[in-house]
């Protein structure tokens, strides 16, 4: 880790023990890390290499394949699922994917439409192109197109999991990598991928046309694997949600998702959806936000780029971290351990909002989130149709410790309501005051909002473009406006901090005070992409 990363950290948990002191009830606690994580280092197959010429049978083809082989299918050719990978006895890996020149064409880190031409193409016209038998494992689908037939909606273009009730019958060891998934452009699709097992990841892809007209609908989204899972590097568009982990009760009792990793993609809904652009196609698909957790634990969302999330179907909060036991059925629903970090945020009608408890069903309590180093721009406005608040924390969250951001918003910085929030740390952040700054419904704005729904909080070295500091606690930063802050080009969206201004290594670690914008540069290309 270096050295500024471990000042931070420490920073961090002394703070969260200086709450800890100050604040009655539970104590804040530091969010933890995934547990285990998903190995997607490439293979190369022992077995044989099983070709499947055009007008194959693939499905035959993968029933024969054995731990080690690699089924090869011939660059453009058109193979007519659905297709089941079955369960096989051994732990070799089985490697499906396109053959001949093609496989150097897709050895780039992120595939993307341009090389559609060369890539064999399984298609269904209903289900799911492909899915997992109950208990299948030890699949990589590489190099692969994967769409409906054309004209037709399908519920997933990949299926690993569903709806087991038995841990032995999930499956594991499955890994999409550099594939290109695209929904009909017309009718569009419910899922791209159904994520539920384990030991699974989606890497180096791209996901598009992930749409629906009245119902939700996800590039990725998973509710019944207790996971590890890895999601990185690929390019998600979904209507609904883009990615979410909940939402359906789990089968298998008192499972949670867990031990995911979120990184380095680009997660971004098309303005050819959004009913008041000028590129606007005419379809009212069902839009939501670009990133929820309802059930899921050991979380690590890093070095993405999330932009476009505006109302809709939803009141257009990007993130959206919302602890629910969707049916009823699920009352140990969990949303804790989840550290966001190193993301750009651009594009939305607000920023986060995170729920303590599940309002309809008895759920557990939302606990231990991270907000860390995050840049939010272009929060709020006409242009996306709401108020543009930056945080939205309701109903009796614990440890939640928000620090090191910046963010250009034009409404609150936080509202909160109901139940009162333990462990509240807000720290470092540069953020503008707008009318509200951070308010309490009906309990006023600043430190009577603190006071009464965060109480013991630390709220310190925060720079507030606005507002009073007679409203607030000591030992934080107002200035009349953001040029005094002395960004080095806001207008071009260069928020690192000019040596002339004050809030260089003003911060209670030491460092700048606000979003450390070399981090962000290291996680997420400056064109933009959310590509290393």
């Amino acid at each position: 880790m270096p050295s500024a990363a471990r000042g931070i950290a420490v920073a961090s948990l002394l703070l969260v023990h200086a709450a800890w002191a100050a604040g009655p009830g539970e104590g804040p606690a530091v969010a933890q890390p995934p547990a285990a994580v998903v190995d997607t280092a490439a293979v190369e197959p022992s077995g044989r290499a099983i070709a499947v010429p055009s007008g194959g049978d693939l499905q035959a083809a993968l029933d024969s394949a054995r731990p080690g082989d690699v089924v090869t299918l011939e660059p453009g050719a058109v193979y007519r699922g659905p297709f089941t990978l079955p369960k096989k006895s051994g732990s070799g890996w089985i490697v499906v994917r396109t053959g001949g020149d093609a496989r150097a064409a897709t050895a780039l880190p992120r595939i993307d439409p341009g090389q559609a031409p060369k890539l064999a193409k399984l298609v269904a016209a209903s289900g799911s192109v492909v899915k997992t038998a109950p208990g299948a494992h030890h699949y990589r689908l590489s190099g692969l197109e994967i769409r409906p037939t054309e004209g037709a909606f399908v519920h997933n273009l990949i299926e690993i999991g569903s709806a087991e009730t038995s841990t032995e019958d999930l499956p594991h060891h499955v890994i999409v990598e550099r594939c290109l998934l695209r929904g009909d452009p017309r009718r569009g699709a419910r899922r791209g991928v159904a994520l539920n097992g384990a030991h699974a990841a989606v890497i180096d892809s791209y996901i598009a046309d992930i749409k629906e007209v009245g119902a939700d609908s996800q590039a990725i989204a998973g509710w019944n694997g207790p996971g590890p899972f890895q999601i990185a590097n690929n390019y998600l568009e979904g209507a609904g949600e883009n990615v979410m982990f909940g939402g359906v009760d789990p089968s298998i009792r008192d499972l949670v998702p867990s031990d995911i990793e979120i990184l380095r993609n680009h997660v971004a809904k098309p303005l050819a959806w959004k009913a008041d652009a000028p590129s606007y196609a005419g379809t009212p698909w069902t839009v939501k936000n670009l990133f929820e957790l309802k059930n899921a634990r050991r979380v690590r969302v890093e070095g993405n780029l999330f932009e476009h999330s505006w109302v809709q179907a939803q009141i257009g909060f990007a993130i959206v971290l919302t602890v629910r036991n969707q049916d009823g059925r699920a009352p140990w629903s969990v949303v804790e351990d989840v550290t966001f970090a190193n993301n750009v945020i651009r594009g939305a009608t607000s920023g986060v909002n995170i729920h303590g408890r599940d309002n309809n069903h008895p759920s557990q309590p939302t606990r231990r989130i991270a907000i860390r180093n995050n840049l939010f721009a272009d929060i709020g406005g006409p242009h996306w149709g709401g108020e543009g608040r930056l945080f939205q924390i309701v109903d009796g969250t614990s440890s939640v410790v928000i620090e090191h951001n910046t963010a250009l918003h034009i409404g609150t910085i936080i509202t909160a309501e109901a139940a009162p929030h333990r462990g509240f740390v807000f720290t470092d952040n540069i953020v503008a005051h707008n009318t509200y700054g951070i308010t309490g419904t009906g309990v006023g704005i600043g430190t009577q909002a603190l006071d009464a729904l965060f109480p013991g909080a630390v709220v310190r070295r925060n720079v507030i473009v606005g507002g009073s500091s007679a409203q607030y606690p000591r030992d934080n930063f107002f200035v009349r406006s953001w040029a005094q802050v002395k960004f080095e080009d806001l207008a071009q969206g260069r928020v690192r901090l000019t040596d002339a201004s004050p809030f260089r290594r003003a911060g209670l670690d030491g460092t700048d005070v606000g979003v450390d914008a070399s981090a962000l540069t290291q996680t997420i290309r400056p064109g933009g992409d959310g590509r290393r």
